[in-house]
């Protein structure tokens, strides 16, 4: 009986797993527009990646932290799926030029003030 009530618990748990709302869904996109766009360098588990690469895996991760339903704000996001590696706990870094590396954390949470400090008809049009 309690096994039961266990299971039950966890599925109606990931039944009430929400998406972010729309405005996070948006900031989020407008990150990975940010980060393709900028063609800047990832580090990632001691190796420099393009920025469309870096993307693209930062899009797996973001896929599946919605599927457990996870991203709860673009800083969330950001915490979660940006920041370091799941698999070896290593920090990203972010290169720009030869600017030095910068932790992928504060490049992206810079995006975002820049992003919330544009008029919201300018984040919009995105």
């Amino acid at each position: 009986m309690k096994f039961g009530i266990a299971i039950l618990l966890l599925v109606s748990g990931a039944a009430f797993a929400q998406n972010p709302s729309p405005a996070t869904s948006r900031e989020i996109g407008q990150l990975f527009a940010a980060l393709e766009s900028s063609r800047c360098e990832f580090h990632r588990n001691d190796s420099w990646h393009s920025a469309q690469k870096a993307s693209e895996h930062l899009h797996r991760k973001y896929d599946y932290l919605l599927e457990k339903g996870l991203v709860t704000s673009t800083e969330s996001f950001i915490e979660l799926a940006a920041t370091k590696s799941s698999m070896t706990g290593k920090p990203y870094f972010v290169r720009c030029g030869n600017a030095q590396p910068v932790p992928s954390m504060s490049w992206f949470t810079s995006k975002l003030k820049e992003l919330r400090a544009r008029p919201a008809d300018a984040n919009s049009s995105e």
